[in-house]
């Protein structure tokens, strides 16, 4: 058996088996792909193992993982020995240890495997969370320790990938800080080893296709971000980059400072998929900063339970400014003793209000704001089919981000335009 390429970066990767799962993120030709086909095959010649490889859709794993374990086969001089069928696609071994591949496009086919302690998730990002925990339910063996290897580019920190391995605002729920990854390149914690990894990692690769990925940065830096880089952020546009979360009590205090005279709630309303969404705001009409200091968000919640859970606006009379698209849970609200008033809605009232809202110089929102901040620090706009920004539609369903549309109804932030019109 020869072994003709293994990069620096990746040998300590190839023997390491003391976790449960193996996390691997990195950029573009960084090899880590090659690196994970590499220690599968090593792992199956010692122990009689089945091992799984999975990716979304099925057919993709014959010039991918498919391709690479055949020509690793080849190139390690096992073919006389490792049988290789196209179809199935399936790898067998002398002493009885196989691979076989499987897309979550056909979850049926999952069902009838057995014995199953090693899966390997290839671009783990494209497959659903429910996949990922039913691939869990897959993973037994009454003997053999059982693994999990996950290999993937960084996507967006609002994939599944990236909130169960690393960071999770919405649940609270924190495992790893990603930047302390990129700095440290390989960590072991919670039952996990984690490994990053760029293209400076490959010590086989052209400099040309380096130069490549370096061209990147120069017309589309979000992917320069994924391919060259190798690291998780936010993809597309960010609608408020001049969004920021400062401490609550350093937000009230910026208030109290400046002696806030405007302020606002807005309400957007749901139930089973959607939110009630409550926040109060308040604005430094000179410097035009907005800040956001409050909120309330909850769903599957009927209209006596939300009255109750926001009584105290009974008592303070504070006007709250509400989706007028449901009227009939307006009319039920003041007659339960609310201040609320309907929003005014036209067409194109979502990309005046998206306008409105970057009009603000600063947008300074509490950190107890925990759903706030998790929808405005990585709002994206949409794109359409051509990859065209669409203005008025984002990459989520953003209901804190339309209660302040609502709750500012009212108010008009000054278009720094206005100030140069003779």
């Amino acid at each position: 058996m020869t072994i003709k390429r293994v990069n620096p970066h990746f040998k300590a990767f190839l023997g390491f088996w003391r976790t449960k799962f193996q996390f691997l993120v990195g950029g573009y030709g960084s090899s880590k792909s090659y690196h994970v086909a590499l220690k599968i095959i090593l792992k199956l010649t010692k122990e009689r193992r089945t091992a799984l490889v999975v990716r979304e859709v099925y057919d993709t794993h014959r010039d991918s993982t498919f391709s690479l374990i055949s020509e690793l086969v080849e190139d390690m001089g096992l073919a006389h020995v490792i049988q290789v069928t196209a179809s199935p696609m399936q790898v067998r071994f002398p002493n009885g240890s196989k691979i076989i591949f499987k897309g979550m496009d056909k979850p049926a086919k999952l069902k009838s495997i057995n014995n199953v302690s090693l899966i390997w998730l290839e671009e783990c990002s494209e497959i659903k969370y429910e996949g990922f925990k039913e691939l869990l339910g897959r993973l037994r063996h009454p003997t053999l320790p059982l693994h999990m290897i996950l290999s993937t580019n960084p996507v967006s920190k609002d994939n599944w990938s990236y909130t169960h391995f690393f960071k999770d605002e919405e649940k609270e729920r924190f495992v790893l800080d990603d930047e302390e990854l990129y700095e440290k390149r390989t960590i072991v914690t919670n039952n996990t080893y984690y490994h990053h990894s760029t293209a400076d990692d490959n010590k086989f690769l052209p400099e040309s296709y380096v130069e490549q990925l370096e061209e990147m940065k120069e017309y589309d830096y979000d992917l320069y971000r994924i391919a060259r880089r190798g690291r998780f952020g936010i993809n597309g546009t960010r609608v408020l980059p001049q969004f920021e979360v400062l401490p609550h009590d350093k937000v009230l205090a910026m208030m109290d400072e400046i002696n806030v005279q405007q302020n606002f709630v807005g309400m957007d309303f749901g139930f089973e998929e959607s939110y009630n969404a409550v926040i109060r705001m308040a604005v430094d009409v000179e410097k035009r900063w907005l800040f956001i200091y409050w909120e309330y968000y909850k769903n599957k919640q009927t209209d006596d339970e939300t009255v109750e859970d926001l009584k105290e606006f009974i008592q303070t009379r504070e006007r709250i400014i509400a989706d007028s698209a449901e009227p009939k849970t307006i009319r039920y609200f003041k007659k339960m003793g609310f201040n609320m008033k309907p929003a005014k809605k036209f067409q194109g009232s979502r990309l005046s209000n998206t306008k409105k809202m970057k009009r603000f110089k600063r947008i300074i929102c509490s950190a107890s704001c925990k759903n706030t901040v998790r929808e405005w620090k990585t709002l994206t706009y949409a794109k359409d089919k051509q990859g065209k920004q669409i203005d008025d539609e984002f990459n989520i369903d953003p209901h804190t981000f339309s209660a302040a549309w609502y709750g500012l109804d009212k108010y008009d932030v000054t278009d720094l335009k206005s100030n140069f019109l003779t």
